[in-house]
């Protein structure tokens, strides 16, 4: 039985639905889009009035101070935000569908709770696949699709949103998700508008008020780009006005929850598509009038986005699904302390472009440790950041400033692993991965690190256990790069076209082996994988690496053999008993690595069953 089906019964055994029991709170989610937490006044932003209503909204609430977002990109860090697990556990980990998704999703959640449950803007990147379950999509309005950047337009999205929840006559659950301070910026120069944009924020900043954060540098194309930011900004705070005064005006304010936060930093170079400190830390505020004390400040507990579906459901009053990787924190907004509140785990998979430059990262409240599986010194990093004025300022001074050149070194190739001392160095300048004088804080954070990785079924997993072994790891990533490619690949194929996705010149050979398996397997048995082989004298001896994967594509355990000439190999895996029953495969690939393999092949899918009576 899915995940989802399990937790339908469950609430109707537990008569969880909520006809019959007392109207539970209205819940607002609110986003906006690439926001860094400190660009908002109540989060010690520099630069005055940046964000007044937000302001109010936290005085009005509580906001946390060691609040986090899994990864610093949109569309798997909205996955994560909506699901409750990590993007390893729901296959959205960059900017494509997952089809055959196996959990439930807010939208599926809430509307078995009896929710109407509406969406505006960025409806594309918050669930695994199009068209999902929404009761509405307010981005359109009467037939006409509303601008993403217009401040009144979010005013008619949301009020829409919740008159149509009191005509079906159930409580809302809205995520209206502002596109600001995403590019492209409101921008401005000396001469006025750079380009033509009606939507004039109340508020436009120039670019030498502006500050720069302590990760970029002073330049004047820095200080330009930041203005036009920051003038985004105020137009997200603009938006963010709109959305109040549409849900004040409906009477609902006092029955509803607020829930405001950013999906990550701003979009500028060492901030978006990474994990340090200032690229994952989010302004979490949470509202809900008459259980949260006003202007409340947490310092104590660190939160992130993968706990919000387990604290909205407790705060709904309802079961939870099998599955999450989060855990509520909703005894916190009751003024209640919780233990286990000590680090958060945050991650990079893959850009829009589909280049993977996998990072993992465990962050304490002082300190942050990083592992960078991609960097070997050699691969490049890719993300849209690299189309800003400031990256380009920066790749043109680093021809001639020492500092700015390693810098940029950095920023294009990372170093396999680093440690920070966020509280003294928040801008993530200096890396103390090999201080002498650091070495129980990072014993410490790999040790923490490691335990989330096993917990949650991390891929990666491997790599880090044997991060000393830089072929390895090398492998690892050309293996999921490959994968990613193959994705695009298949996107970009005309529909009708013969010629595989996939295919690879050094592959013509399709008879070099077969892979012979059983249609299914029980947990806890031997799953018997046959391999027969015919290899040209002229190949000599080969590797065959043979992969049992999950479900998810990922890998649950390699073994590799070398042969040589023509015969017959016979490979076990042992089937773990507490494994769910789900889809299994078999990958094989021959030669020395996946890089330069001569060829690659997948079985079809193999049914893991558990064991009568179990």
């Amino acid at each position: 039985m899915k995940p989802m089906s399990v937790f339908i019964l469950c609430v109707a055994i537990m008569g969880g639905t909520l006809q019959g029991k007392e109207t539970p709170p209205n819940i607002l989610i609110v986003t906006v889009d690439d926001m860094s937490c400190d660009s908002v006044g109540v989060f010690d932003c520099e630069l005055k009035d940046t964000t007044p209503h937000i302001d109010g909204l936290a005085r009005e609430g509580l906001r946390f101070h060691y609040a986090h977002v899994q990864t610093g990109s949109c569309y798997p860090s909205r996955n994560v935000l909506l699901s409750g697990r990590y993007s390893h556990n729901t296959g959205v980990e960059g900017f494509y569908q997952v089809k055959d998704a196996q959990y439930p999703h807010l939208v599926d959640l809430m509307k078995t709770a009896g929710y109407f449950v509406g969406i505006r803007g960025k409806v594309s990147h918050s669930t695994p696949y199009q068209p999902y379950a929404w009761d509405a999509d307010l981005t359109t309005l009467d037939g006409e699709k509303q601008h993403i950047k217009d401040p009144e337009s979010y005013y008619r999205s949301t009020q829409r949103g919740i008159d149509l929840a009191a005509k079906a006559k159930k409580p809302f659950c809205l995520n209206i998700n502002i596109s600001d301070p995403h590019k492209p910026f409101y921008a401005m120069s000396g001469k006025g508008q750079v380009v033509d944009d009606p939507y004039v924020p109340t508020r436009v900043f120039s670019a030498e008020e502006v500050p720069v954060p302590g990760f970029l540098f002073e330049h004047p194309e820095v200080r330009k780009e930041l203005s036009h930011y920051y003038s985004s900004v105020r137009r997200a705070d603009d938006c963010v006005a709109q959305i109040l005064r549409a849900l004040k005006e409906s009477g609902q304010d006092e029955k509803t929850v607020v829930i405001f936060l950013s999906d990550h930093g701003m979009p500028l170079p060492f901030a978006k598509t990474a994990v340090w400190y200032h690229s994952t830390r989010t302004p979490l505020i949470i509202r809900w009038p008459g259980v949260i004390e006003p202007g409340r400040v947490d310092k104590e507990h660190m939160v992130s986005a993968v706990d919000l579906m387990p604290t909205l459901l407790d705060i709904i009053g309802m079961p939870h699904p099998e599955g999450f990787d989060g855990r509520s924190f909703a005894p916190v907004l009751h003024g209640e302390s919780l233990d286990g509140r000590d680090y958060v785990y945050t991650f990079h998979n893959e850009n829009s472009g589909r280049n993977r430059s996998p990072m993992r990262s465990i962050q304490s409240q002082n300190y942050g440790y990083i592992f960078n599986p991609w960097s070997d010194g050699q691969r490049v990093f890719r993300t849209a950041t690299t189309g800003t004025l400031t990256y380009r300022a920066m790749e043109k001074l680093a021809r001639t400033d020492a500092d700015l050149s390693a810098r940029l070194a950095l920023f294009k190739h990372r170093v396999p692993e680093e440690l920070y001392d966020y509280k003294n160095d928040p801008d993530a300048r200096k890396n103390l991965i090999d201080d002498p004088d650091y070495a129980d804080v990072l014993a410490e954070l790999r040790r923490e690190m490691r335990l989330v990785m096993k917990a949650s079924n991390d891929p990666l997993l491997e790599a880090f256990d044997r991060r000393e072994d830089a072929a390895f790891v090398s492998s690892v990533i050309s293996e999921l790069q490959a994968e990613a490619d193959a994705r695009r690949k298949a996107k970009s194929a005309k529909p009708g076209s013969s010629k595989p996705t996939n295919a690879r010149p050094r592959q013509q050979n399709q008879n070099l082996f077969k892979i012979v398996v059983p249609e299914t397997v029980a947990t806890g048995e031997m799953l018997h994988v046959g391999i027969h082989y015919n290899l040209p004298a002229e190949l000599g001896e080969q590797s065959f690496h043979v992969t049992l994967k999950d479900a998810r594509r990922m890998r649950v355990e390699r073994k590799v053999q070398a042969k040589a000439g023509k015969g017959v190999m016979s490979i076990a895996f042992q089937i773990p008993k507490e494994m769910k029953p789900q889809d299994l495969s078999i990958a094989v690939f021959v030669g020395a690595d996946y890089e330069t393999n001569l060829l690659h092949k997948v079985t079809k899918p193999i049914r893991l069953t558990a064991v009568e009576g179990k």
